[in-house]
């Protein structure tokens, strides 16, 4: 409790003891060297009746009072210069702090103010002590911003742990910390306190373990491989092609084949009457363009290409091309993208239904990308980051969207030769150009060594959870302020749910512990409950696991509704799509002359 005494009675810094009638001796050490940085404190360890009292720990904010100010410094070390302990007198002990910043009270209002710079330094002989809560509760306040309560101070559990979940979320945020120290448990309350206080805030998820959506059972919409619907022409060619050569070295003369007969099969489909040979600059439809086309022309445009006189050198290559196509169209794991039998511009259900436009009451969409293709994964994650900066572009900064990537090393590895470019460059996008036009990144991992560092250097608010590799060390190390340095030295000693908070989203470095959330509302506990009954395995359903592990669809009868269009034509891919002979390519190529 803040005590005012009188202006006879001792000296300024009693004001500071949390209990006026406790004894200077006890509690008061004085500084004995300082530099720019750090200050050294001598101080005993022991009461002079000989109790331990436990004041000086590793991690504790201490203040030390000037006459216009506090000085708080953090405790990074401890230590007894003769190394012995006396039992029969008291123990004199020095006090390693480092210098955060220091706190002045308002002239006209009198409360505390912190500011990180230090603009007197504390002398030799200064008196410092345990800091007081309105102080400590200084050191952390916002300034006003907007803030949400995540946990509670290490330091003292009876004050909050706010951030500015604006500035957090604007300027891209980070999550980082080993594997079992509560990442996703801490990644799951930000998220609810995101759409608490933004409830027009859009979240995208992708989450590679499937564990998301069980967390937010009435706030999200869950998508995995059944219920994906993503066209294959909504891929640009290199997202489009990382698909077709399931993740190995692109071959460049079939791309630049696509290139060339990918407009062509867009204006077939768009004007089916039309004649095929564009002129070059005449339309604006590129490979690249969102526009929907038949696999059958493209795979037509194939065949009339080998079929030309002037192209036997392109044979080769054609047959190469149309393999690489059929033998995709037949595989039952890219359904999510060849499954629709009639090709219709649905464009606009796909965007809405991904980024929740409208939510209707659920703004997070859970993406699970663990049933699908390791080789699509890189393209499907680059389709989507785009399409997210695409919208928060077009929409003038209306729609709100975050972008969650959940083991973000696996996209943007620090290693340029690895990932998928188009991903990276997607991603990165968002990082650099994104916060302008509303469009958010929030990056999890467990090992920031491995992630991109332009991508870590964007996160403007970062939370360390505890790391235990050197390298993960040293990268957050290079990206906190040479002021709060210290504190880093906590990264592979903190508990669960302990956190080091620094960045733009809170006021100054802080350790905090997040709140503890119901087990229903932590990713992944109820698919792990669920499975972690004992039994004798007889209720295990072997057959449900195998169609699944074969992904497979049961055969179902194709019925076509009263007043449906369907093509004429049938489509690579369809049961009825037989392969046209030699002499079927020379007949209808005589009939169209």
């Amino acid at each position: 409790m803040y005590v005012e005494r009188e202006a006879g009675r001792g000296e300024e810094t009693l004001q500071e003891r949390r209990d006026a009638a406790q004894n200077d001796s006890r509690i008061l050490g004085h500084v004995v060297q300082c530099d720019g940085a750090r200050a050294r404190i001598a101080a005993f360890a022991d009461t002079a009746d000989g109790i331990v009292t436990g004041m000086w720990t590793v991690g504790k904010l201490v203040s030390i009072s000037l006459p216009e100010a506090r000085t708080v410094g953090l405790v990074y070390e401890v230590s007894k210069p003769d190394s012995i302990w006396c039992e029969d007198g008291r123990n004199p002990i020095e006090v390693s702090v480092e210098l955060v910043g220091e706190v002045r009270d308002d002239r006209i209002t009198g409360k505390p103010v912190f500011d990180r710079g230090i603009t007197t330094y504390p002398y030799v002989g200064a008196v410092s002590h345990r800091i007081r809560s309105r102080d400590l509760a200084a050191v952390y306040d916002l300034a006003g911003r907007p803030a949400v309560t995540i946990g509670q101070l290490s330091q003292d559990e009876t004050i909050h742990a706010n951030i500015a979940i604006e500035d957090t979320l604007t300027r891209h945020f980070a999550v980082v910390g080993t594997t079992g120290v509560g990442k996703s448990t801490a990644v799951s309350l930000l998220l609810r306190k995101a759409i608490e206080s933004q409830p027009d805030l859009r979240v995208l998820i992708l989450d590679p373990h499937n564990e998301f959506s069980t967390a937010f059972p009435d706030h999200c919409v869950r998508i995995d491989t059944a219920s994906l619907d993503l066209p294959f022409w909504m891929f640009r060619l290199e997202e489009f092609a990382e698909v077709l050569f399931r993740g190995r070295e692109t071959v460049a003369e079939e791309v630049d084949m696509l290139r060339d007969l990918i407009p062509l099969a867009k204006n077939l489909y768009r004007n089916p009457n039309a004649n095929q040979q564009l002129r070059r600059g005449g339309d604006s439809v590129t490979a690249d363009t969102p526009v929907p086309y038949r696999m059958a022309d493209l795979i037509k445009q194939i065949d009339e290409r080998m079929g030309l006189l002037d192209s036997k050198g392109d044979r080769p290559t054609c047959r190469s091309l149309k393999t690489r196509l059929e033998a995709v169209l037949a595989d039952p794991r890219y359904r999510f993208m060849f499954n629709s039998r009639l090709i219709e511009d649905t464009i606009h259900e796909t965007v809405g239904k991904i980024f929740r436009v409208p939510h209707h009451g659920r703004p997070i969409t859970c993406f699970e990308m663990a049933g699908l293709p390791s080789e699509v994964v890189n393209a499907v994650c680059s389709v989507l980051a785009r399409l997210a900066f695409d919208l928060a572009l077009w929409s003038n900064g209306k729609l709100k969207l975050l972008v969650l990537c959940e083991e973000a090393h696996r996209y943007m590895p620090a290693d340029s030769r690895l990932g998928f470019a188009p991903t990276r460059h997607a991603l990165s996008r968002i990082a650099k150009e994104g916060r302008k036009y509303g469009c958010y990144l929030g990056v999890v991992t467990q090992r920031p060594g491995e992630l991109d560092p332009t991508i870590l250097s964007q996160c403007s608010t970062i939370f360390s959870m505890r790391l235990s590799n050197h390298q993960d060390q040293a990268i957050i190390r290079s990206a906190i302020a040479d002021s709060s340095a210290s504190t880093l030295s906590f990264l592979s000693s903190m508990g669960q749910r302990e956190a080091i908070a620094f960045g733009e989203g809170v006021a100054t470095t802080m350790r905090l512990k997040f709140e503890r959330l119901p087990q229903s509302q932590i990713p992944g506990v109820q698919k792990v409950d669920s499975g972690s009954s004992i039994g004798d395995g007889d209720d295990i359903d072997l057959a449900g696991i195998v169609e699944r592990l074969r992904n497979v669809p049961r055969p179902q009868p194709q019925t076509v509704g009263i007043g449906e269009l369907v093509s004429p034509v049938s489509q690579a891919g369809e049961a009825t799509y037989r392969k046209p002979g030699f002499g079927e390519m020379m007949s209808g190529r005589r009939n169209d002359r």
